[in-house]
């Protein structure tokens, strides 16, 4: 399953011509294009699908959302990482 999951943005940079940032999600950086979200910009928080932002959301909401995610256990599946207690 694929799922928007918020982050926030901690630098904005261009690579060949495209808009990337880096994003944290909750202490996971991953880098995604943000060629969708122009306005996006750092400190803000924006949902990444698949590497690509498709939206900008507020702190509380990206908070809660986060929440949710771990807590039905899908955060590390979607991130590549490893769940609470697994190597």
């Amino acid at each position: 399953m694929c799922l928007g999951v918020p982050g926030r943005i901690i630098e904005v940079y261009e690579v060949a011509g495209l808009r990337m940032g880096r994003v944290d999600f909750g202490g996971v950086v991953k880098e995604a294009c943000l060629a969708y979200v122009p306005e996006a910009a750092v400190g803000e928080y924006t949902l990444i699908h698949v590497g690509f932002a498709i939206g900008r959301i507020d702190e509380a909401e990206a908070q809660q959302s986060l929440a949710f995610l771990r807590g039905a256990g899908l955060l590390a599946g979607e991130l590549g990482t490893p769940a609470d207690g697994e190597p």
